[in-house]
């Protein structure tokens, strides 16, 4: 008895699933449906390739409008890289809108992102001070953590050097900083830290 109640059940479930539903409520199976959807499907990768071109060409507040527009229309994947690139379009415009009212502070903001692994808008912003102020020794030390927490070795004996020529106070707190770790080993980077007595 009761292996025949298997059998029903197992019956009635093949029966309840019939060949057409995932074709779904109203949908068409003729040539003129599957075109138009290539077609919009189309539309919507092309409008999002240009979104991508104006957001490579650094023109963001485009972009920005682009993404949003796409959002409405375009599949759940493609939805989801437009609310990535929209979230890197807000990003890119507000960097536009950053003032400092110091070098301090803006070297305050670099060692943030530096602490969040923005290594190339750090690199961007210490940038940014030395070219307004050439003997902030502050930002050359910036620049020589970043150098070496990213593996570059010469540079960062290169900007390590110039910030303790511009401050001498630098050499002592590269000592104890723990961000030179992968330096240790180098000869010349001792060398700088620990030069020898006249």
């Amino acid at each position: 008895m009761m292996l025949e109640a298997r059998t029903t059940l197992s019956n009635r479930k093949k029966v309840t699933l019939p060949a057409t539903h995932s074709a779904g409520p109203g949908t068409t199976h003729s040539g003129a449906g599957s075109r138009a959807a290539a077609q919009h499907d189309a539309a919507v990768l092309q409008h999002y390739q240009s979104a991508v071109q104006l957001l490579q060409q650094a023109k963001f507040d485009k972009a920005l409008i682009a993404f949003e527009k796409l959002l409405g229309t375009a599949p759940p994947p493609l939805a989801e890289r437009c609310r990535m690139y929209l979230t890197a379009c807000h990003r890119e415009l507000s960097k536009a809108k950053l003032t400092f009212a110091s070098p301090e502070e803006q070297y305050d903001y670099a060692v943030s992102l530096l602490n969040t692994d923005y290594y190339e808008e750090a690199r961007e912003q210490f940038t940014a001070i030395l070219d307004g102020h050439p003997s902030a020794d502050f930002a050359l030390y910036g620049l020589a953590v970043l150098d070496a927490i990213t593996g570059q070795v010469e540079e960062c004996l290169e900007h390590l050097a110039q910030s303790i020529e511009r401050n001498p106070r630098n050499r002592l707190q590269a000592r104890t900083d723990n961000d030179f770790q992968s330096m240790q080993d180098d000869p010349r980077f001792t060398e700088l830290l620990y030069p020898e007595a006249p």
